[in-house]
């Protein structure tokens, strides 16, 4: 159902869908045992392509169970759907003008990650399966696949398939034997090296770029770089100094909390002796260096001033500022496509308190604008953070080592796993050291439709919780609130209905624990007043900072902001799930023409950036319209 639900760990994004959580088949270790994976694989895809030729639909509705799900992305149609059981994929199939797009599957094991192999469907191993890496083709290009085979009645059938299509035939990226040359040989009075032509290049003073990028993150950084290797000129802007400046600019103490194997980047992934958290100065370096290896085209302080679509000419006319040694230099361009990646939310989020503008202390701000804790003057100041997910704790953990006395007024229940717990249960054996290379692992990872991946993390969830006992008692000694996530289904699900609800401990629990960082738990806040905070159970809390780690609005906010009342209008709301259980518009049709969202952590713009720049192209090249 759309909407809110009472309890705040079920709550969505308004508008967006809570996830059915799946139901595992039945499933005999004794069927597993004595299977052969590889005969078994590729005797169910041959089974699956010789059916999807012959447009054979009876026989295709038995290569699938009845519980199962088909998730695909681009391969059949160009957008991204979840089909649940055979009645769905065969509607699916019989409504779409052309038949299946898909024409073959095969068994791909190009590697000892890719082969076929006995798995379980569940963390415990109660249900066994057969899982294989799949090629896909279809009418316009190639792809990667997963299936999870089960045997049922005498015959392996699919609880789960995975379809993607990678490239575009006629399009393939120019990697490896299809690189370039990187120079012309011969003589050629008054040719460029490479430096001239990337000057040119980066200047666009002759051309126009087909692809505006706003904001230079990693959403927009990998939208460029899946774009230029596909051939589609793009152009990316930022407001700020320096690429990478979105993350240098963040609060002092702050580093990643996901590990490095979830979090490379397209193309270039980080070295070997890269540390497992990335600091965020030395993230936003990376991204600077990226975009120079990758040669993306980025200009960077440079605001858009304004922005008009027409329809008729299906482009966009944009006026640009930049920023240079001369002064500032307006510029036009014409685009037929703008990516908004000004991250996976809107504006801030403060809330509209009686009082906020009346507060006289050293700093009242929103998580965004907190730089850091004061080093020289902060010792015994009172420090106030409304909000206790990831930036409320690493920014009340700053305070607390800076010497301030810290309270977290604690709104909602949190979803909280120690960083050691989520690298070794939460990721294991999909990213982690010496595991599948981190393309293999997203299409592990993809594979699951989210219902299946809410069941299988409802034990994982479970698993997660016994080892952190602990640190879990510890806080709620503390009277801090805690919650499993939606249907007990932990982090991941969390992130993915509503952006947030979450910590990956990296400390600050101990100091709740401990009592050195204080809880305000489950109050209203009445009213700030001139040096503190007034409660609904009457209770008043001295503070001299207050930070407001309170989140952010739909990305639509942004849109309205930067692009005006009419795009944002017409567009969708971002993020949350849509009835199928996929991503809603980010990475995908917005709703606008030549309008596109991206956003996301690294794990996530790796991913579906390539997607996007698949859709773009074949917008780009004719092989389709958004009418389809």
């Amino acid at each position: 159902m759309p909407g809110n639900t009472v309890l705040s760990h079920e709550r969505v994004e308004t508008g967006s869908y809570s996830v059915t959580t799946a139901e595992f088949p039945t499933s005999s270790i004794n069927d597993i045992v004595s299977a052969n994976a590889d005969q078994v694989a590729a005797e169910w895809a041959s089974s699956f392509s010789v059916a999807v030729a012959a447009q054979d639909f009876a026989e295709l509705s038995n290569l699938f169970l009845s519980e199962s799900y088909w998730r695909d992305h681009l391969c059949l149609s160009w957008e991204f759907h979840t089909l649940k059981g055979p009645k769905q994929i065969i509607a699916f199939f019989l409504a779409a003008k052309n038949g299946c797009r898909l024409k073959t599957l095969k068994v791909d094991d190009t590697n000892i990650h890719r082969k076929p192999t006995k798995t379980a469907l569940d963390y415990d191993g109660k249900v066994p399966a057969i899982q294989a890496f799949l090629t896909t083709e279809n009418d316009i290009g190639r792809g990667l696949g997963v299936v999870r085979l089960v045997k049922n009645s005498g015959r392996w059938k699919a609880y789960t398939l995975y379809t993607s299509m990678r490239e575009l035939s006629g399009y393939e990226e120019p990697l490896m034997s299809r690189r370039p040359e990187g120079v012309e040989h011969g003589g050629k009075p008054g040719r460029l090296n490479w430096k001239d032509r990337r000057a040119i290049q980066e200047e666009f003073k002759d051309t126009e770029p087909a692809v505006l990028v706003v904001g230079a993150g990693q959403a927009g950084l990998t939208s460029a770089a899946r774009l230029k290797m596909l051939g589609v000129e793009t152009l990316v802007v930022d407001r700020e100094d320096r690429v990478g400046d979105n993350w240098r600019l963040r609060y002092h103490q702050l580093v990643l909390h996901d590990p490095v194997w979830y979090d490379h980047l397209p193309y270039l992934s980080f070295p070997a002796h890269w540390p497992i958290f990335t600091p965020k100065d030395k993230l936003g370096d990376w991204f600077e260096g990226y975009a120079k290896v990758l040669e993306l085209d980025v200009w960077t302080k440079t605001t858009l001033v304004s922005s008009l679509w027409s329809d008729e000419n299906r482009r966009w006319t944009v006026t640009l500022e930049r920023e240079n040694s001369q002064g500032i230099e307006t510029r036009v361009v014409h685009p037929r496509h703008i990516v908004q990646a000004t991250g996976h939310s809107g504006e801030k989020n403060l809330p509209n308190i009686k009082g906020i503008e009346s507060f006289k202390g050293v700093r009242l701000a929103h998580s965004s604008q907190f730089s850091g804790a004061d080093k020289i003057h902060g010792q015994g100041r009172k420090a106030v953070i409304v909000g206790c997910c990831n930036s409320g704790h690493d920014i009340a953990q700053d305070f607390y080592e800076n010497g301030y006395d810290v309270t977290i007024v604690q709104r909602s229940s949190t979803f909280v796993v120690s960083v050691d717990t989520n690298i070794k249960i939460g990721l294991a054996g999909v990213y982690e050291e010496g595991g599948p290379e981190v393309d293999d692992a997203d299409a592990l990872l993809m594979s699951t439709p989210n219902p299946v991946l809410k069941r299988s993390n409802i034990d994982v969830t479970t698993e997660m919780l016994r080892r952190d006992h602990k640190l879990h008692e510890g806080l709620a000694k503390a009277g801090f609130k805690i919650d499993k996530g939606p249907d007990d289904s932990g982090l991941l699900m969390k992130y993915f209905q509503r952006g947030g609800g979450y910590y990956i401990d990296v400390g600050a629990s101990q100091l709740i624990i401990d009592g050195k960082v204080k809880i305000k738990q489950g109050q209203e806040i009445m009213e700030v007043k001139e040096q503190s905070l007034l409660f609904s159970d009457g209770t008043e809390l001295p503070a001299d900072e207050i930070v407001f780690a309170t989140g952010y609005q739909n990305m639509r906010s942004t849109a309205r902001k930067i692009f005006g009342d009419e795009l944002a209008d017409r567009v969708a709301d971002v993020w949350g799930l849509d009835q199928e259980g996929e991503l809603r518009t980010a990475w995908r049709s917005s709703g606008h023409p030549g309008f596109w969202f991206a956003g996301g952590n690294l794990a996530l713009c790796r991913y579906f950036s390539r997607f996007l720049a698949l859709q773009i192209k074949g917008l780009e090249e004719g092989i389709w319209t958004l009418k389809e």
